[in-house]
């Protein structure tokens, strides 16, 4: 049991950053097909790039479902993934606001310090079992799927705030 609790987060952490890391690329890859843009970065926004955490970790949980890993997983991971998520705009904004402008070793040690964090934390859940119940279960299930609609509708149509501004263009979603 002790090695089962320490697979899956590595595991997902490792999938994350790896999925996300080319989900960075993969819609200026595929010529901007709207499909790549569903699920990968658009532009260079905060949000994209919290878009990159997401789709990789919900993908994730669909597989880890699928293969019988369902003791509070849904639960922990609905907190575990909106921690990494709160994460990256927390610290970006920290950090630029500090020091005046993004560095990319910055922003890049942020995405996988949220995956890390995520997936630290979805695996601290599940081993103290507070939310193995059938009803956190299904709301951290209704959140992964409002989590999931949102990153898709804020892509085509992102409320004008900073979080959606892609600092390069000035320019809120899919361009």
């Amino acid at each position: 049991m002790g090695r089962r609790w320490r697979f899956w987060p590595l595991t997902g952490f490792l999938t994350a950053a790896v999925l996300g890391t080319l989900a960075h690329f993969a819609y200026r890859w595929s010529g901007g097909a709207l499909l790549a843009g569903v699920f990968c970065a658009v532009n260079e926004s905060v949000w994209e790039h919290m878009k990159l955490l997401f789709f990789p970790v919900f993908l994730f949980t669909a597989a880890q479902f699928c293969l019988g890993e369902r003791d509070g997983l849904l639960a922990a991971r609905a907190v575990s993934i909106t921690a990494g998520l709160a994460l990256i705009p927390t610290l970006y904004y920290t950090y630029t606001g500090v020091w005046g402008e993004h560095v990319l070793w910055a922003d890049v040690a942020i995405f996988y310090l949220s995956a890390a964090v995520t997936f630290w934390l979805d695996g601290l859940l599940r081993r103290q079992r507070r939310l193995w119940k059938m009803g956190c279960q299904v709301a951290g299930l209704v959140w992964l799927w409002v989590l999931a609609f949102l990153f898709v509708w804020w892509t085509f149509s992102p409320p004008h705030i900073a979080l959606f501004r892609d600092p390069l263009t000035g320019l809120c979603g899919i361009p």
